[in-house]
Formats: structure tokens, sequence, C-alpha cells
């Protein structure tokens, strides 16, 4: 937040300068980023009146202006249009010096001389303040000679305050100044007078009552003006607002603003002619609504968005912005100004949700003084009144919908001493004084006290004690080392499961990446997910960073293929082995799915020119890879074929966990890499991860005492059947005397009839307690393949 250092002046008696009170704020928890000069270049500009303005003789477009600035007159050649007799400008005489440093001097132009020049907002350090091109022209009263940095106001410096979210009240120049007289004591509050209005009477215009349908407004205020005179608003208030970093429109809307900083209530008029009816009714938007606000665009919105309404057509989007049916224009010739106190947590969701940051929903949504709305509304009356710019009515109309009521709570000494190491409660109930808050019970070791309107923040001892501790100093407080040393914590099993995971990965040649969760929805058709895929059902961000951005990932793979995209679009031509494990979210009808995953891509390199090009990876080298993975948590993974959309037909596998699928392994779809420009196959592999995360312990046993004895196996299958269902057939009819079963050899050809292969496994039979016969053995093997033709098996 910007503040300017001269108005916070005008509001409290600071006896400190501005870099003692920007250190002093900073240590009590309000961080001033920055102090600068408003106009710190700006040397020798007064304050001329213009005498003649005449045309240049030589030049068409230019004119010859006679102005007299206190030290004689001088001759100045400009091309504005706007400046004429009489008018008062700000005038730099040779030797003044502009805000952006220019020196200005006599300059010829066709013949005639210019003595320095006339200059525009632009000029001396504040464009905002001036509406039309040309020469800024100062009020009439504006005294003649009188330097113009000083006469403006610019011999100022503005803070750049950084207002953590808890501290709305911080947001306005009056709670900046409360804080520094809590800092400092000696610092006291100014008198701000504003005339209170009443209550009871009926306004001169139809107005049929304000209704508050809906708990997002707790109180309602509506003050009425007529006669108005839409025009430019005084120069000091222009300036004001540009310091604070807002742009002068028009009186009304300046003086609604001005209120707004000055007392952080934000505050809204509208063109009562333009009302549709003569009444409020704040309600929730219907969905699929749509509501033109001030800055043209039509609004969609949903049932969570608080509507000003009138007549039943919305107004205005409570909190955040206005609408342009009711905007006040320069033929507004009667208003009526809002003053409301909306729920922070929806104006903060419609706020983000629209993307509108405007500066009464920042403030709202940080929670706004309930005391403040009436006088911030009275204020604005006031002003328009001493302008000149409307007649404000002396009664205000208002709805309360419940109240949040007064807030007490209690502070004791011990719970002082234990966090401040001072149990000094006179000390604590002054400094809790200077901040507003009221004693209100005092008993020995306990003292309770009111909670200022304003302080949303504070409600319980914890929030009392944090006052106390920042207002005298966090550095008041007395070192100590601790009494007893804890020992440090353990981590957790998924903690030591995913490092476990890391080390497997460095080990077999992959890098770990790192990507982002949120990807662009491009990823959908790229990866050609199916809309019955939960993959295709990305969950949308509500203020995305980017359009490359805009959802959460339901795969690892986006981002693992972006990042070696990257690689290659930067010159990378060797082979890259990433892996990521990270969080994929899909949508479903009650949430979102959150589970946690590990994949990696394999990209096998665009260099032609390799010395050994039977090591590149393929399929089955991947595969090893995530049976390695699995293996580091004592688990062994079984493969089937199955499809993915984006996967190379027959190249590609369902990755099962106790016969449950976890994942996938695949080569990527070759017209995918071209789309991608990889020039190179890819392969990639994604699981869950929650099977590897239970615990592993290994587990020991004797050598085996006896020696096996191997016999071989040999099956013709069809080349649809996978090897695993063979081998798991195998298991269940042999002997309990065979302690492995190994598949050493898959043949197809000569002597194989076509579309089927012959798989050859080896079998090793051991006994814990003797040495096997080999007729025992034999009768046993007799018995399995006898078992596998009655399975169907063809037994070679």
């Amino acid at each position: 937040m910007k503040l300017s250092w001269k108005w916070l002046q005008e509001i409290a008696f600071l006896p400190v300068d501005v870099f003692t009170l920007a250190e002093k704020l900073t240590a009590a928890g309000t961080e001033v980023e920055s102090i600068e000069g408003v106009a710190p270049n700006l040397v020798g500009a007064v304050i001329a009146s213009v005498r003649e303005v005449a045309p240049h003789s030589g030049v068409s477009h230019l004119k010859v202006a006679e102005v007299e600035w206190g030290k004689g007159s001088a001759r100045c050649i400009t091309a504005a249009t706007n400046v004429k007799k009489g008018d008062k400008v700000p005038y730099g005489p040779p030797g003044a010096v502009l805000a952006d440093g220019t020196v200005l001097g006599v300059r010829d132009f066709d013949g005639a001389s210019s003595e320095g020049m006339m200059l525009s907002a632009e000029e001396i350090g504040l464009p905002s303040i001036q509406e039309e091109e040309g020469i800024l022209i100062l009020p009439p009263d504006a005294p003649i000679g009188e330097d113009v940095r000083s006469w403006l106001g610019l011999d100022d410096v503005v803070m750049e305050l950084s207002i953590t979210p808890n501290r709305g009240d911080l947001l306005s120049v009056l709670g900046v100044a409360r804080e520094c007289c809590a800092i400092i004591p000696e610092a006291r509050l100014r008198e701000l007078k504003i005339q209170r209005l009443g209550d009871e009477g009926e306004w001169p215009l139809p107005f049929e009552g304000i209704k508050l349908l809906h708990d997002g407004c707790l109180l309602y205020l509506l003050g009425l003006a007529t006669d108005v005179n839409i025009a430019p608003s005084p120069m000091n208030v222009k300036v004001k607002l540009a310091l604070s970093g807002m742009r002068p429109i028009n009186n009304v809307v300046d003086a609604t603003n001005l209120a707004m900083l000055l007392l952080g209530q934000p505050l809204h008029a509208f063109d009562y002619d333009r009302l549709p009816s003569p009444e409020i009714t704040v309600r929730t938007a219907k969905d699929g609504e749509r509501f033109m606000t001030l800055d043209g665009r039509e609004r969609v919105l949903t049932s969570s968005d608080l509507l000003i309404t009138s007549g039943g057509a919305a107004v205005g989007i409570a909190g955040v912005m206005g609408g342009a049916n009711t905007e006040v224009t320069e033929s507004t010739r009667r208003i009526v100004v809002e003053s409301a106190i909306f729920d922070p947590i929806m104006i903060s969701a419609t706020s983000r949700r629209l993307g509108i940051a405007s500066e009464a929903a920042y403030r709202f949504a940080r929670g706004v003084d309930p005391a403040g709305a009436r006088p911030a509304l009275e204020y604005v009356l006031q002003l328009l009144r001493e302008w000149g710019a409307a007649v404000p009515h002396p009664i205000v109309k208002s709805e309360a919908r419940g109240s949040r009521g007064s807030r007490i709570v209690s502070l004791r000494g011990t719970s002082l001493k234990k966090y401040l190491l001072s149990g000094d409660m006179d000390e604590a109930s002054k400094i809790l004084a200077r901040l507003g808050f009221e004693e209100v019970v005092r008993e020995k070791d306990r003292t309770a006290f009111l909670v200022p309107t304003y302080r949303l923040d504070v409600s319980i001892e914890e929030d009392l004690i944090e006052e106390v501790a920042r207002i005298k100093g966090y550095d008041s407080i007395p070192s100590r080392l601790p009494p007893f040393l804890r020992k440090p914590g353990e981590k957790g099993t998924e903690v030591k499961v995913q490092a476990r995971l890391r080390e497997i990965g460095m080990a077999r040649g992959y890098a770990e990446v790192v990507t982002y969760s949120f990807i662009s929805p491009d990823f959908v058709p790229l990866l050609r997910f199916k809309p019955d895929d939960p993959r295709s059902s990305a969950v949308s961000l509500l203020n995305p960073l980017s359009k490359d951005q805009a959802t959460l990932r339901t795969s690892l793979l986006p981002g693992l293929l972006k990042a070696a995209c990257d690689n290659v679009r930067n010159g990378w031509r060797a082979p890259i082995r990433i892996f990521e494990m990270g969080r994929v979210f899909c949508a479903e009808e009650n949430g979102v799915l959150e589970e946690d995953h590990i994949g990696g891509v394999v990209f096998t390199g665009k260099e032609a020119r390799i010395l050994y090009p039977e090591l590149l990876d393929d399929l089955l080298s991947v595969k090893a890879d995530v049976e390695a993975f699995a293996a580091a948590s004592g688990l062994k993974l079984s493969f089937v074929p199955g499809e993915e959309t984006f996967a190379h037909k027959g190249q590609s596998a369902h990755i099962l966990c106790e016969g449950k699928r976890i994942g996938y392994l695949a080569r990527i779809k070759p017209s995918i890499e071209r789309e991608l420009e990889l020039g190179a196959s890819v392969y990639a592999f994604e699981f869950d991860l929650s099977p590897l995360t239970r615990e592993f312990f290994p587990r020991y046993a004797l050598g085996d005492r006896f020696p096996p004895v191997m016999r071989d196996v040999a099956i013709i299958v069809p080349k649809g059947k996978s090897a695993d269902s063979v081998l798991g057939d195998i298991k269940r009819l042999a002997s309990p005397l065979v302690c492995s079963i190994r598949l050493f050899d898959v043949y197809e050809g000569q002597g194989i009839p076509e579309g089927q292969r012959s798989l050859a496994f080896s079998l090793e039979y051991r006994s814990p307690e003797r040495t096997l016969s080999d007729e025992e053995v034999e009768e046993h093997h007799r018995n399995l393949r006898a078992a596998l033709s009655r399975e169907g098996y063809i037994v070679r």
C-alpha cells in the first residue's frame, strides 16, 4: 500500500522523521518496503499567470504565450491547445529542472525564442492528475510566483507498506496513524471532524427501502445527494489520490475513493435516476446470470456471488465492482452512496474467480471495521457538500442482518510470563490501551479487554500477547538457552520409500526432475485421452498463472515429456533418462482424487553416430527399471498386454501389483514423437506409489543344505498368451518340491505352427530335508507334463 508522508502527518502528530518511523513500523510487523520522493528532481518551477496567447507567425500549430511569474514576464512557445488568457499554469524558467532531470533554457522556434516552458502534469512528475492533454491548468486561486513543488505538495515522500493479510485495519491512512500512535507513545491522533447524519425521516425522492436476503451482507447504508455537479476534484485531492496509486476520475468518484483511502471503508455511488427501481436488494446471483461491470466486461456469475440489485436487476457485484448500468456520468444529477459490510470470504472468492483485483475487494477480503461504515458514508457526503459537488440529504437509510457483537479477550499474567519472560500486567495494559483495547475486568492474575471493532484479527489470548510483544519490541525479550534439547524427528515411511526409490533411479542412470503440477489443457488431445478416461477430466484453476498452467495434472507424463522436449530443443542429442515422484489430481463427482505417482521417460537420443547402438534402451530395458523400483520395496510386479491411447500398438503393457492395475509401461506413438519433434523413440512408465509405501523388512533364512535337481519343460502356446499366465499355471500344477521356475527361451520358427510360439522353462526341484533322487524327480516331472497336457497345452 502506498502512503503519503504528508497525508499521514495531517491525521496524526508524529514527533519522528519518516525514516525512524519506517524502522519502527517494520520492527512492529508492518514492513516498509521503500521510501521514495515524489518529484525529487523538480527544481525551480513556479506558478505563473498567462497574460496573452497569440499564434506563432511562422508555424501554424504553435502558439506564443506571455506569462507573468512573479519575477517579471516571459515568452513561451507551446503546441498545447488548452491554454488561454488568464489561466494559472506551472512555469519552468531557464535553469529550472523537470521531474525527469531535463534542464530548461532558452530555445528558438523559427525565429521566436521560448524562455523556459509551461509544464504539463507529466513534466512535474504526476501525469495522472491531468484529465486533458496539454499544459496543466491550476486553480484560479493558485498564488503567482509560488514554488510549484511545495504548493502542490510534491515535496513529499511515499512509503510502500507491505500489509499482512490479517491486518485489514492497516489498509487506510487512519489505520496506519493508529498503529503509529501505539508504536510511538508521544504521537497522537488529530481530530477528524465528520458531520453526523440522522436516521429518522424520509428522503425527498421515492425510495422503497433496503432488503438483505443473504447473510453475506451484515450491514447496508445508503446516503442521498441531489443537485450533483460532475466536475474535476480539487487539485490537492487529485494529488493525494495520485500519490496513493489511484487515478482521479471526477468529484463524486474521487470522494468515495478518498474516504476509502483515509478510513478504510470502500464505498460506491449509484446514479439514482438509472436505478431500475427505487429500492435496493442484496441477494446471491443465479448460476449463469450475466452482468456488465464498470470496466465494460460482461461477467458470468454463480450462486456463490453476492449481488446488489434494484427492481430485480443487478446493479453491482457486492464489494467487487459496480455496474455500467448505474455508472455516474456527466449527466448524473442525483446519486445514492453505498457503504456496507460484506462477508470477506464471499468477496475474496468472487474477486479471485472473476479476476477483478479492485481496491474495494482487496479491503473487503481482509475485513473492514463494521463501526466505520457510517462515518465513511457521512464523510463522503460532507466532502461533496464542501466541494460544491452536490447537496447531501441529512437522512441515512440503513438495514442490518445480524451483528458481530463485541469481543472480550482475557490475558493472564502467567501466560504473559511464559511467552515474554515478563508478567508485568500494568505494562501490558498500557500497551494495549494505546492500541485501542479497553480494559473491562481487572483481577489478580487476569485482565479482560474489549477488542476494538477494527481489530478483526484478535480473538484469543495469544493474539493479545503478540500485540504486547511487537509493540514492546521483540528485541527487548531476553535471550535464553532452551532448557533441554529435543531428539531429532524421525522420517516417515513415505519419505523413506521415496529416498530409496531416488537411490534406485539414480543408480540406474536416471536423473530426477520436478515439474509443475499446473499444466496446459492441451495435454488431453496430445495424449489422445478418451472422454471416459479419468485422466481427461482435469481440474481447472480459478486464477491460473498462464494458459499453459491452467489445469492440475492428471498424469506425470505431460510434464516429463515437456522436460525432455525442452532439453532436445536446447540442443541436447544424447539419450535422456528422467523420472519424477509427484502428485496427480483427477476430478470426481464428490471432489478431487489425489494420488502419489512415480513416472519416467526414456528418450533414446538424436545422435545417429554411436559406438554401441545395441545398448540403446528398448521396452524391455525400461521394464527392468520398473521392476527394480518395485524390488526396492520388496514387491514383484507383473505385466500384461494393455493399450494406452498414447502408446505404440503392441508395445504397451499394464502394470499389475497383486492382480490390481496400478500403472502402465509403453512406447510413445510415433505420431506423438513427430508432433513433439523428438526424432527418436520415447518410452514411458507411470504407476501408483501407494503399494510401494508399505513397510518393507527383508527376510533372512539359512542357506539350502541339499543340492537341486534341474528339469526343463517346453510348451507351445498362442502368441497372444503371456508368459506370466503360463508361469502361473505351472506353479499351480507343479509339485511342492519345485522351488523355482524361470523362463529361459522363447522360440518362433521352423517346427512351430504359425501364430504360436514355444516357451521353455527351467524348474528347480529341491527338498529341505534330503537329497532327491533322479527317479523321484522324474516322476514329479512326468506328472507335471501330464497335468499341463490336460490343461490344453502342447508339451514338446
